[in-house]
């Protein structure tokens, strides 16, 4: 902490021997003393406070002033000194209490303050204002203030009056505020940034702001503002522009522009040039440049990673450049060893001399993933293709001097990285050096040879000897555990000769010194030594020589510890990843503190959850900030970051919280086309459009504000709305009649509020008076395809004298005059929409509309004109799918593939949003849509249109008329009752073992498909007799017998449904067909016994098959002739097998009737029984024996667990509880596989049992339980269930009755002769014959009258009618005897069909016998 407070002078003056006034100094310090800065006293008017000292304290002093001056006169030198010291006593007790009264003022206003809080606050003040700042382009800016103010000032930062908003553009801004210090970081400014800024504080007690202004320069001499040449401005456009690309070293790549000057001049050629980062690029064997006088281009012949950065084309004319950036990212090749490490990059040479000459380069981001070992220095000589491996053993400090070079030879350097699974590719070649010293260089006189490198060097010719003097300012520049590099000046006197050096070494705390180079002198005033053992302290020391003689030593080095100086730099800070684009991410961090010579940081992102670690950078960055490209839309990254220097890398820094990958959300542009919809007194409706950027999340709303326009000056600005409204279009209240104002708009969403629009037209607020409506306002385009369009707009705000009966569109190619509108509608519609079609559209020509509403009076104003539209169908566009699906439900079906995460799916009737779920249902999964008619009727007729947002206007419609809804509802009604397709007939094989099989196949079948299996019309179930077996795959259907009996003899008959689909199949096997079949099943039944021939594989254990029967099974091997099966139960034995001849198989016994049942030989022995009991609960043993011995295994089957495990698959086997009509009222049915007269069932109503009665009765009908209502009125609605009791919990079914359902329309609409029909009608010939019945039915029937079963039509002698769907009647004007017989009234609609009968007997009236025709 910082103690800023005033010294007073106390603790210097306390023991002062003269008690006198300290000097106030006002330094702020710290709690070391040292001084921090100022601090400005407060005065106060109080004269107490103003002195620093009460009336008490003064006349003390006073009075000690006296006794002083009476002392001087008149004590001596011991009084004085006593005199001293009560004085001293006094300073020491009058500052004493001076400090405890100070402290009780303080505390007494701090009380007042609490006490009065008011006081306390006070508007904001700037201790510290902003300062303008020039700075480079692409350099970084920060301004910064310190604010005051009590309550706490907001600050909000503005450019040229305009708030900085950091969201809307990430990365460019940064924004902080910590303890009242507020600033704003601008990165990488350009030109754009050159500007005024302000920043605003405001608190309630009143606001200030301060200004600072940011002028950014050019280092590449851009030409200030629009410079015409000849009186030409030309304007440049860079399109076709090359985006984010990304290559692997060896590669080659081109990157390109299309170059648009306007006006085009054949001679005049702009200046195009390629930078990397900031630096400009020359033509090399890297990378190539072409100008094709449009197109320029930058080709590179070799990818490496030091290609990898930021390109920039620029393209300079008289009137100014133009610039695109993008960014480049080169990977590392295929490693030649898996797991060997990426290439070094960025091989340079430094300090080159006689002697040596230092390499360097930058550590690759790619480890192969063990860490690295080291690096290998290669060099090869100019004019050769030798490479020599300088290094022995891997160095790991990213820099080396390379000795044993031949003196004034050029060389080239490459780099390689080694770990332990192998050696990387060689990093990209140096640039050439020649091993010589600069002053060499600038006196050479010859050149090279071209074909050696070999530099001839000529000097001087040395005049008479002179011995050398000491070199001077010796040091070590460089020093790490592999290699220590001393420097020093050449000696002041060395004479005209050269000299040459002798560089010494001693080993800390000795005095004897070894000469390094005994053989061969230095010639370099540099030198690198190696062998020094690491960890030792040495010094250094160097002599002079030519060849008069060796001269003195230089003074000694301090001692060095051989050893790295460079550190590894630490873990870099916080990671911070904000969302960019959908494939991007920018990555911000905090820089590796205290890190020296930092070369810069390499990024790495993962996938969450993937742990695989991916490097986002190849190259080092020397920034804190990184955009990282090449993502997955959608996915969700982490991110790590580690620097890098000379000595190695760093540990990598905590991984970043993880980020979605998707556009960042920003603040959306202004909206434009602001116009006024309505103007009455007071008041005036605006419409504006939307603004074309919404920053990548919905609108939330819009903010309106004007201001008002007097002679030509605008006013100030005012807010007409608070709260945002959602619509485009908003009522401006209480403004002032016949006064002209201008309105501007703002639109926010979740980022915030974007900046306002241009300001409007004046517009003057007066009443309209006119007769014809306003303009329609809000007009949008849909379904844009090459030969059609929608168009849809909102009713006019303002609608005249009469209400508005019609509207007319206009249309206008987008580049054609004004006098080029057309009508589109010569007839007016009442719709607010109309599709555009062909004739009048021409694919690919731009249109612009608009509309006019009408009413009685006449036409009105026109609406605002439409953005320009071209008539295209966009590649990858869908249309609205119709589909009726299997269970004959319709629906639409609508699919985008351009869809992002917030997109949505919105459908429409009539283009208005549906919204009621009652008519459809709305099923969105994905990239698809569908909306599902849940009972299609006429009032579903319309057009359906289906909207994705966040998209570029993906939409289709579909227009439902009546016929196509008519069609519809057929092919439903066909999917509903269909016909199972065949494969093949019933047909009739044998197996072995003489076993039966009947099969069919069918063409296809769901899993809920059904069979039942027919005999002679009667149901057969699975059992003893009859296996069946269904195999849904392939649609066989089968049913095996175990062997023919007489009582076998019939037709078999198999019934399918699946679903509403139906079939059946049949197969007659009567007479000598089936004796023919019985005889030869009967011999290879025996043939099969014939040929089988002790010990259990699988004990005895049961199972509860599907069709409730409890299967007994074992299975037993080693079987032969004689071996025997015996089947007790309870002791008792109930079957005996003998002679089963096979070696291996399973034992079964299917337990029911322990009276009866038959063998059933092969893999699997059966022992049948159905219809199980509690009897046949008990235990059972099986016993095998022959003459080799006997094996036994007993199973305990209780009762109550044998008939629990049928219930329960009695319950599980029931269908859902359905419902149908009958004759007498409503049946609720289900069906169960097999029933047992032991299965308690529960019917339930309301969740309580049902009291039955005559008209609400129970059953069972085979395997069907039904409950059955009789004339089912409106209280029999509901919930209704059957509960089936298995000792578990039991399992239930529901089903809800109600009266909106099909079943019980089909009972109350289904048409009925409702009665008014005799029985006999006995009439005299000649007589009026007229009848007459009540008909009923919903959908009303359709009445047919039939004589003798003969369909009768009305005519003059018979006259039938059917009035009001209600009443039929039969006429006859006068009957004969060819009019007796039978006669009959058919009704019939969609839910049933029922008759009425009647006999009519006429008779002569002369036969008074009463003899009847």
């Amino acid at each position: 902490e910082i103690d800023v407070s005033s010294h007073s002078g106390l603790d210097e003056n306390r023991l002062s021997p003269i008690p006198k006034r300290a000097k106030p100094t006002y330094l702020a310090v710290d709690r070391e003393n040292q001084i921090i800065g100022y601090v400005v006293p407060i005065f106060r008017g109080s004269q107490e406070f103003a002195t620093g000292l009460s009336g008490t304290q003064e006349s003390r002093v006073r009075d000690t002033a006296a006794y002083m001056a009476r002392r001087d006169m008149f004590t001596s030198g011991l009084e004085m000194e006593r005199s001293e010291q009560i004085s001293r006593k006094e300073v020491m007790r009058e500052s004493a209490e001076r400090i405890s009264q100070n402290k009780r003022i303080h505390e007494h206003e701090e009380h007042f303050k609490r006490m009065n809080e008011d006081s306390l606050m006070h508007a904001p003040e700037f201790v510290i204002k902003p300062r303008s700042h020039t700075v480079w382009e692409k350099q970084c800016v920060r301004l910064h203030c310190t604010v005051s103010g009590w309550p706490d000032p907001r600050v909000v930062w503005y450019k040229n009056n305009v708030a900085v908003d950091p969201l809307a553009n990430p990365g460019k801004y940064k924004v902080e505020s910590r303890y009242n210090v507020h600033s704003l970081e601008i990165n990488r400014c350009d030109f754009d940034d050159t500007a005024q800024y302000r920043v605003s504080a405001m608190n309630s007690k009143g606001e200030l702001s301060a200004f600072a202004s940011v002028v950014v320069k050019s280092r590449f001499h851009r030409v200030p503002g629009p410079v015409s040449e000849y009186g030409i401005t030309f304007q440049t456009h860079i399109v076709d522009k090359f985006g984010v690309s990304f290559g692997r070293e060896g590669e080659t790549m081109s990157l390109g522009c299309t170059v648009v000057i306007y006006p085009a001049l054949h001679r005049y050629q702009p200046e195009v040039q390629w930078y990397r980062d900031d630096v400009l690029l020359s033509p090399s064997k890297w990378h190539h440049m072409h100008w094709s006088g449009d197109r320029a281009t930058l080709t590179f012949t070799h990818l490496n990673k030091e290609d990898e950065g930021l390109y920039t084309l620029r393209v300079t004319t008289k009137s100014g450049y133009e610039t695109y950036s993008a960014y480049v990212f080169v990977r590392d090749a295929d490693a030649e060893v898996e797991g060997a490490p990426g290439a070094p990059l960025d091989v340079r040479c430094l300090d080159a001399n006689k002697d040596y000459i230092i390499v360097t380069w930058k550590q690759p981001a790619v480890d192969g993933g063990n860490s690295i070992l080291g690096y290998f220095v290669d060099r090869c000589e100019i004019g050769t293709t030798h490479w020599i491996q300088c290094n022995d053993t891997p160095v790991k400090f990213a820099r080396f001097p390379v000795t044993g070079l031949v003196e004034g030879r050029s060389y080239i350097f490459r780099v390689r990285a080694v770990n332990k699974s192998g050696m990387s590719h060689p990093s990209r070649v140096s640039e050439p050096v020649a091993a010589m010293d600069p002053a060499d260089r600038a006196r050479m006189r010859g050149t090279s040879a071209p074909w050696t490198g070999q530099i001839i060097v000529t000097e001087e010719e040395p005049a008479e000897g002179v011995v050398p003097g000491q070199p001077l300012e010796l040091q070590v520049t460089e020093a790490t555990k592999n290699y220590v590099v001393l420097s020093w000046k050449p000696p002041g006197e060395k004479g005209l000769e050269g000299v040459m050096y002798y560089v010494e070494k001693c080993v800390s705390g000795t005095d004897s010194w070894q000469r390094v180079n005994t053989e061969i002198p230095v010639k370099s005033p540099r030198f690198a030594l190696f062998d020094l053992a690491e960890g030792k302290s040495y010094r250094f020391r160097v002599r002079c020589c030519n060849s008069a003689g060796v001269g003195e030593p230089s003074d000694p080095t301090e001692a060095t510890t051989v050893g790295d100086k460079l550190d590894i730099p630490s873990a870099p800070g916080k990671v911070v990843p904000t969302r960019n684009t959908d494939t991007s991410v920018v990555v911000s961090w905090e820089a590796s503190r205290d890190a020296k010579e930092l070369i810069g940081y390499y990024i790495e992102g993962s996938i969450v959850g993937s742990q695989v670690w991916e490097p986002c950078n190849n190259k080092p960055v020397n920034a804190t900030r990184f955009i990282c490209h090449g993502l997955i839309t959608g996915e969700k990254y982490v991110f790590r970051v580690r620097a890098v220097n000379a000595a190695g890398l760093s540990q990598f820094s905590q991984e970043s919280e993880p980020v979605e990958v998707k556009a960042a959300i920003a603040s959306p542009a202004p909206p434009y086309g602001i116009t006024v919809l309505e103007c009455v007194r007071d008041s005036m409706v605006l419409a504006w459009k939307q603004p074309t950027f919404i920053g990548g999340a919905d609108i939330t709303g819009y903010f309106v504000d004007y201001r008002e326009i007097i002679d030509g000056v605008p006013g100030k600005w005012h807010e007409a709305n608070i709260k945002a409204v959602s619509e485009r279009a908003y009522r401006v209240s209480d403004l002032k009649e016949n006064r002209k104002y201008q309105f501007q708009v703002r639109a926010a969403n979740m980022a915030g509020v974007g900046i306002p629009s241009l300001p409007s037209d004046t517009f003057l607020c007066e009443e309209w008076t006119i007769a014809v409506p306003g303009p329609p306002h809000d007009l949008q385009i849909r379904d844009v395809r090459n030969d059609s369009l929608v168009l849809l707009w909102k009713p006019p705000v303002y609608q005249g004298r009469n209400p508005v009966n019609g509207y007319y569109v206009d249309i206008k190619e987008a580049d054609a005059p004004e006098e080029a509108w057309r009508g589109v509608n010569n007839k007016a519609t009442e719709t607010t929409y109309i599709k555009v079609g062909i004739q009048n559209l021409k694919e690919g020509e731009s249109y612009v509309f608009r509309v006019r509403a009408q009413n009685k009076a006449g036409v009105g104003k026109t609406s605002d004109v439409t953005e320009p539209v071209p008539a295209l169908t966009k590649p990858g566009t869908k249309e609205i799918v119709v589909d009726v699906d299997d269970n004959g439900v319709i629906s639409l079906n609508f699919e985008c593939g351009d869809l992002i995460p917030d997109s949505k799916f919105v459908w429409s009737k009539n283009y208005e949003e549906i919204t009621d779920p009652s008519r459809l249902t709305i099923e969105t999964k994905g990239n698809k849509s569908k909306a599902v008619f849940n009972t299609p009727a006429e009032e579903d007729i319309g057009i359906y249109s289906c909207l994705v947002t966040h998209t570029d206007g993906a939409s289709a419609s579909y227009t439902l008329s009546e016929e196509e809804l008519k069609r519809l509802l057929e092919i439903s009604h066909d999917h509903k009752f269909p016909i199972i397709p065949l494969k093949s007939e019933l047909a009739v094989e044998l197996l072995e073992k003489g076993r039966v099989r009947f099969w069919l196949q069918a063409e296809k079948m769901s899993a809920n498909g059904k069979v039942d299996y027919v005999f002679n019309d009667n149901v057969l179930s699975q059992g003893e007799k009859y296996k069946m077996n269904f195999d849904k795959n392939t649609g066989v259907i089968e049913m095996i017998m175990e062997s023919l009996t007489p009582a076998d003899e019939g037709t078999f008959t198999f019934q399918l449904q699946d679903g509403k689909a139906t079939n059946q199949s049949s197969l007659v096997l009567i007479g000598e067909v089936f004796k023919g079949l019985q005889k030869e099943s009967e011999f290879q039944r025996k043939e099969w016994f014939r040929k089988q021939g002790p010990h259990f594989i699988e004990y005895l254990s049961y199972e509860v098959t599907p069709e409730c029967c409890v299967i007994l099974k074992c299975k037993v091997g080693n079987m032969k002739k004689e071996t025997s099966a015996l089947w007790y139960k309870d002791g008792h034995q109930i079957k005996a097998d003998e002679h089963l001849g096979f070696t291996e198989g399973v034992l079964k016994l299917e337990i029911a009737q322990v009276r009866k049942g038959e063998k059933k030989n092969g893999f699997d022995f059966y022992f049948s029984l159905c219809q199980i009991t509690t009897k046949d609960s008990g235990v059972y043993e099986v016993v095998l024996k022959d003459d080799r011995g006997k094996d036994t295994s007993t199973l305990n089957l209780t009762n109550q667990n044998l008939m629990n495990e049928v219930f329960s698959f009695i319950a599980n086997s029931s269908t859902p509880l359905k419902i149908t009509s009958t004759d007498e009222g409503i049946r609720l049915y289900t069906f169960v596989s097999y029933y047992n007269d032991l299965l308690q069932v529960t019917w339930h109503y309301k969740d309580s049992a049902i009291a039955f009665s005559d008209r609400i009765k129970s059953g069972v009908v085979g395997e069907q339980l039904w409950l059955q209502i009789k004339e089912p009125t409106e209280k029999d609605m509901g919930k209704y269930a059957i509960e089936f009791n298995d000792g578990k919990g039991g399992l239930r079914r529901s089903v809800e009755l109600s009266g909106q359902g099909e079943t019980h329309s089909k009972f109350l609409g289904r048409a009925r002769v409702a009665g008014g029909l005799p029985d006999v009608v006995t009439i005299q010939e000649g007589k009026a014959l007229n009848l007459t019945c009540n008909i009923s039915g919903d959908p009303v029937p359709e009445v047919t009258w039939l004589k003798n079963d003969r369909e009768i039509t009305s005519d003059d002698h018979c006259i039938l009618k059917f009035e009001s769907g209600k009443f039929a009647s039969f006429t006859i004007t006068g009957v004969n005897t060819s009019d007796s017989g039978k006669y009959s009234i058919l009704v019939k609609n969609k839910y049933g069909t029922e008759s009425g009968d009647f006999t009519v007997s006429v008779f002569i009236p002369e036969d008074v016998g009463g003899k009847k025709k």
